[in-house]
């Protein structure tokens, strides 16, 4: 598979992945190198990973608690201090091996120790692979609000290898498969075609496709001024349900996917009643998303509190929440106004 290039920086496919860090470690004589996981890769994908990572390097393992509710400042703090007192400097190098959780931390770890170090990320789950690892954001949560901390840096290299997706569970290839049908859905319907067929999809095309649709949109609108608004289809709406539901004491956490489903089922309603979306494809992606993912009850009394969190979501100007919103498949509307009753609207016509 060939490798794509980004702004910056090449995403590689597999062997020609671990070549090139080799030769980025041995060009660039780093002094420590620092591998970022949780407990889930370092059982599952540091035994994979390591035999790939030729280097006479000192190597140093730091991990963290995995989960959305470690995505924090405190958990930076941890991982500064750990590189510190392993003798981190301005010459070691952080290699990310995880989901969205490890990427997004790790890259906004490295791009603030000592003014910026370099990090290569290496995603294992098919969120990170399709959406996290790649596009240069790096963040973290303030409380439940989402990726409120952060800032844009670029990887020195993406390394992506679909052998992790062996250690993953089912229910977070769906939620990487909310990611893809985002992309079918704004840019490439082929992709959410493929997906509502279930037929036997090559995973490899999808993520190839996937990361290489994002690539062509972060490479025309780097800072989000534009077009790269598009990818914040479904999260609108999606990430304030997910923040809900890591803040509720008597709810089980949703997936980052499974939020961004109910947020896009959500968004086509509000696409419908705004733009005129077609009213057989906005009952089209409803039936995909409950083909796909559980249904979740979303009882009116929690409205209120999604509300209020939606009024947080950091793409908001002047207290104003914006919307992308689909004028059809592949045509989508920036910047939309959408006044609450239709937010709340939108949730009761998922909940039918």
């Amino acid at each position: 598979m060939k490798t794509i290039q980004a702004v910056t920086y090449p995403v590689h496919f597999k062997e020609k992945g671990y070549t090139a860090l080799s030769n980025l470690i041995a060009t660039n004589h780093y002094s420590t190198i620092f591998i970022l996981v949780d407990e889930n890769t370092m059982d599952n994908c540091y035994p994979k990973f390591i035999p790939n990572l030729k280097t006479e390097r000192p190597i140093e393992v730091i991990e963290i608690e995995s989960g959305e509710i470690n995505k924090n400042l405190e958990t930076c703090i941890g991982v500064w201090n750990a590189i510190t007192e392993l003798g981190g400097d301005r010459k070691s190098l952080v290699i990310t091996l995880g989901g969205g959780v490890i990427t997004d931390l790790g890259g906004f770890v490295a791009s603030c120790f000592k003014r910026g170090i370099d990090f290569v990320n290496i995603p294992t789950t098919l969120l990170s692979m399709v959406d996290a690892s790649v596009g240069g954001k790096t963040g973290v949560d303030l409380g439940v609000l989402k990726n409120q901390i952060g800032l844009f840096a670029n990887p020195e290299m993406v390394i992506v290898d679909d052998e992790y997706l062996s250690t993953v569970t089912p229910r977070e290839i769906k939620s990487g498969t909310a990611e893809i049908i985002k992309y079918g859905l704004t840019y490439d319907i082929n992709l959410f075609k493929e997906i509502k067929d279930n037929k036997d999809v090559n995973i490899s095309d999808l993520i190839f496709r996937s990361i290489e649709i994002k690539n062509e949109v972060v490479l025309q609108d780097p800072k989000e001024k534009g077009l790269r608004k598009i990818l914040n289809f479904g999260h609108t709406l999606g990430h304030a349900i997910e923040s809900f539901y890591l803040e509720s004491e008597n709810k089980e956490n949703l997936t980052h996917g499974e939020a961004i489903a109910i947020g896009m089922v959500c968004e086509s309603y509000m696409s419908h009643k705004l733009l005129g979306f077609p009213s057989e494809k906005l009952n089209e992606i409803k039936k995909v998303v409950l083909s796909i993912y559980d249904k979740t009850s979303l009882l009116k009394e929690d409205f209120v509190a999604i509300m209020d969190l939606l009024k947080h979501d950091k793409k908001n100007v002047n207290g104003q929440i914006n919307f992308v919103l689909l004028n059809n498949y592949e045509n989508y509307k920036l910047d939309c106004k959408v006044n609450e009753d239709l937010i709340v609207e939108s949730m009761e016509f998922y909940n039918l």
